[in-house]
């Protein structure tokens, strides 16, 4: 039933002809034919089709190789990361198939995710060599309001489940002003099958906190792990009369939303028998899920205070550059190599009298109620929305505890508050109450440090990206 597809480079954006035999395939997933009964299916199963056909149905004229190049190039494929193997959960957790330094990965891999990598500036030999290598969780990358945004998207496919052809997407959960053929939701848009490449192009006219996700098979690419966070700066950066360091959160028009350092604060979940169940060949029962594991920024606390892997600041690069060997893996987090697919780390350092954007998204599929103790925060945006009234009546307010929903986002700006003068920096907790909730009791794994050290010798210095903790 399936006819080959026409082969690409992953350069190609599909800028050329098609002939007509090619306009006929058409590719479904294994479990598009068990849901459907055989019957052709167009959503999931993803449309073999160049996208150059498709690109005419939208945008006047013919895409040419003068095309601009995309700003991000991402790679979506399968992997392995580390979660406490202790206590072990029943036989699912630590999973008896992850790999070991036999197979030239670290010890204490335990999970089994789907997932993405960056893999903008890599050539084609070291993007091929990054299947089974996928990041939990997914890069985080950020755009300009107004300013075009491509992001190219290449399947390549699943090392351990070669059975699995399922095809890939990028949506960008709340984006308001996306077209259908760039949303990423297969059945009004396009999916990418293994082997194939499409570059998504955006313009945004909406600053603020948004996630995103692979919208195919969605239940279970979300839970596997094919999430992140991305957010929208606003025009109004820049405009150092509002606020000296002239980054705002939003055009605000009075500096209220201006910050001096940013963390971003992605929280998800695991349920381990669903991620034992794929890499062993096994179909979870989504109406059964219990979150086993919750996770900020892809860790679990204490991992979440591990500081970044290694990065090199490439100025105006539009996502985290964290640094890749020479066959384009990651490279992991000083003294841990366990952690090399999960670089981010949830650690926030500033010095007192610093403003301090959180920006928390939340693709976990239970409720969160993230409590700074100590520090009062000033919630300034939702759902990428300026808490403005219509009238222009600010609509902020201060809490200790955001309670987020699954599919939500919150802009929090709190002040860091005087040293206390002792030695070292002062410690605030940032952390899930709703933990034993969340995590099934497994582990307090949304949880995190707010650490301010006092203005001077020892201070962080600047940011150079999100997350930096400037030490």
């Amino acid at each position: 039933m399936t006819r080959p597809l026409p082969q690409q480079s992953p350069e190609d954006e599909g800028d050329r002809a098609m002939t007509q035999e090619e306009r006929s395939v058409w590719r479904m997933s294994r479990r598009d034919v068990l849901k459907a009964g055989g019957l052709v299916a167009v959503g999931s199963a993803g449309l073999a089709i160049a996208p150059r056909v498709l690109k005419g149905l939208v945008v006047p004229g013919d895409a040419t190789a003068a095309d601009p190049a995309p700003n991000l190039k991402l790679a979506g494929t399968d992997g392995w990361i580390h979660l406490p193997p202790d206590p072990p959960i029943g036989f699912f957790h630590p999973d008896n198939l992850a790999p070991g330094p036999d197979d030239g990965q670290p010890d204490g891999l335990t999970t089994y995710i789907f997932g993405f990598r960056n893999v903008t500036g890599l050539d084609d030999t070291q993007v091929t060599k990054q299947k089974n290598h996928a990041q939990h969780s997914a890069p985080l990358f950020w755009a300009k309001e107004g300013v075009e945004f491509r992001a190219n998207v290449r399947n390549i496919g699943l090392a351990l489940r070669p059975d699995l052809f399922d095809a890939h997407t990028l949506h960008w959960h709340g984006f308001k002003n996306v077209i259908a053929y760039f949303d990423g939701e297969p059945t009004g848009s396009v999916s990418i099958p293994p082997g194939q490449n499409f570059t998504y192009v955006y313009k945004s006219h909406d600053p603020g906190t948004y996630m995103w996700h692979c919208h195919v098979e969605d239940v279970e690419h979300v839970q596997m792990g094919m999430t992140g966070l991305v957010f929208v700066r606003p025009a109004q950066d820049g405009n150092t009369s509002l606020y000296p360091s002239g980054k705002y959160a939003y055009n605000c028009g009075d500096g209220s939303t201006g910050f001096d350092r940013e963390y971003a604060m992605f929280l998800s979940e695991v349920w381990a028998e669903a991620h034992w169940a794929d890499a062993h060949i096994q179909l979870p029962e989504w109406s059964d899920y219990r979150a086993d594991f919750s996770m900020l920024n892809g860790r679990v606390y204490p991992d979440t205070l591990v500081p970044n892997a290694p990065t090199t600041a490439t100025p105006g690069a539009p996502f985290i550059p964290f640094d890749h060997d020479a066959d384009g893996d990651l490279i992991a987090p000083t003294g841990r190599p366990d952690l090399k697919y999960q670089p981010m780390s949830s650690l926030v350092t500033c010095k007192a009298g610093d403003r301090v954007l959180l920006r928390f998204a939340n693709l976990g599929f239970k409720e969160a109620a993230m409590n700074l103790v100590g520090i009062r925060m000033r919630i300034v945006g939702r759902d990428a929305t300026l808490l403005r009234g219509r009238d222009g009546a600010n609509a902020s307010y201060e809490t200790n505890t955001i309670t987020i929903g699954a599919g939500e986002s919150f802009d929090a700006i709190f002040t860091a508050p005087a040293h206390s003068g002792g030695s070292g920096p002062d410690t605030y907790v940032l952390r899930n109450r709703a933990s034993t909730r969340a995590d099934g009791g497994t582990s307090e794994g949304q949880r995190t440090e707010i650490r301010v050290y006092p203005s001077g010798s020892g201070a962080p210095a600047a940011q150079a990206f999100p997350n930096d903790q400037g030490m």
